[in-house]
């Protein structure tokens, strides 16, 4: 192993300094814009709940599956299985929707996000 090769050639790194500038490039705003055009799932869950692999197999057309969300309480509202909201169902057009009621903050959103 000790023998180079012809295509080879040796080279030294150099070590970096320490960046007085850093700090400053931290609290500089963030340019969003290389990300905007990112797709992201969205998705809303009503609720969810743990049961048995038995009661699973035994899960039929017309089975009713209890959550452990009560009625009436808001949706959540997941971006890549992230919370970033909670909302209510509408209907749209023969469409199911969902109205915000509570949104995150977008540099949160951007933080859950990363």
């Amino acid at each position: 192993m000790s023998e180079m090769n012809e295509d080879t050639e040796t080279v030294a790194f150099k070590e970096f300094e320490d960046y007085e500038g850093e700090q400053e490039a931290v609290n500089e705003e963030v340019n969003l814009d290389v990300i905007l055009d990112v797709p992201v799932v969205i998705s809303m869950e009503i609720g969810r709940t743990n049961i048995s692999i038995r009661n699973l197999l035994q899960l039929n057309q017309g089975s009713v599956v209890e959550l452990e969300r009560f009625a009436g309480e808001p949706l959540d509202v997941l971006v890549n299985g992230m919370l970033i909201a909670h909302g209510e169902v509408v209907v749209i057009n023969d469409k199911f929707g969902i109205r915000l009621t509570d949104v995150i903050s977008p540099s949160e959103r951007v933080k859950r996000l990363a």
